[in-house]
């Protein structure tokens, strides 16, 4: 990779906001929702968003690959070459975007070494804009248009503010739940859709994020990248941090907080080791 990742992160904000133009354009009309082969929800607003972005990201960088949740037939054996790369998921979040409750995203990530090295996560009913890069710093640009630095905050070791998934509750979830009330009283519960889960604990709203369901690489990424520009960190339970190009595209179960707090005893016991590496 010649260019710095910098160089690119106003061209995949451009590109993440015409994404979004193009969903909404879907959003605001009736729509049909077929399935694919594992039953997840699929609209044209995907395929649409796909397309542009893969369109946009091939004029910007022609000679960098992409790997698209609507590509994912991609071999290992091409992937395993790759060295840097985009990835991207036009639409995280399609069960909240037919739900219609706003809470889903545009996520693109530039992977270099099997980490994510930039990411622009794009909520377009919210008009909110989360940019994460090395180097750079991590930002989030209000409907307003106003950017701001943003970082993740310290924990007081008394009553977390604790991510949990809209979606994907668990008995693994419940259990380290009663945990943290255990030792560090009443947590707060935020529940959100998509990446928004990621960028929460980015921007200082909440203090964990304990992943403890399945995901898959798209997914993670660009908030990844997020976190990372933010101070925080996004971790296996093992203590090491999620990679990306991995033969098989699904993540472990992972945890997203600061970098400073260690939540990891919490989770003794309770690890999936049916789940990838």
């Amino acid at each position: 990779m010649n260019n710095k990742p910098g160089d690119y992160l106003e061209s995949i904000a451009v590109i993440a906001r015409k994404a979004g133009e193009t969903i909404m354009d879907v959003y605001q009309q009736d729509f049909d929702v077929d399935h694919k082969d594992d039953g997840s929800p699929l609209t044209r607003a995907d395929m649409a968003a796909h397309n542009l972005i893969c369109a946009a990201l091939q004029k910007l960088t022609p000679e960098l690959p992409v790997l698209s949740e609507e590509s994912r037939e991609i071999s290992w054996q091409e992937r395993s070459k790759w060295r840097t790369y985009w990835l991207v998921d036009p639409l995280d979040g399609t069960k909240e975007f037919v739900n219609r409750n706003g809470e889903f995203t545009v996520n693109i990530a530039l992977i270099n070494k099997h980490r994510p090295v930039l990411g622009v996560v794009y909520a377009p009913v919210h008009e909110i804009l989360y940019t994460g890069c090395e180097g750079v710093g991590a930002t989030a640009t209000g409907k307003d248009g106003q950017t701001a630095p943003i970082s993740v905050r310290q924990y007081s070791g008394e009553k977390p503010t604790v991510v949990a998934s809209r979606s994907h509750r668990g008995e693994a979830l419940e259990l380290l739940l009663d945990r943290i009330n255990a030792q560090h009283g009443e947590a707060e519960i935020l529940s959100m859709g998509s990446s928004f889960k990621l960028c929460l604990v980015a921007e200082g709203k909440a203090d964990l994020y304990p992943r403890l369901g399945l995901t898959s690489e798209w997914d993670t990424a660009a908030a990844h990248a997020v976190v990372n520009a933010a101070g925080g960190k996004v971790i296996k339970l093992t203590g090491e941090e999620l990679q990306y190009n991995k033969e098989n595209l699904l993540n472990p179960w992972f945890i997203v907080c600061n970098a400073e707090y260690n939540w990891l005893p919490l989770f003794k016991g309770i690890l999936n080791d049916d789940l990838p590496d």
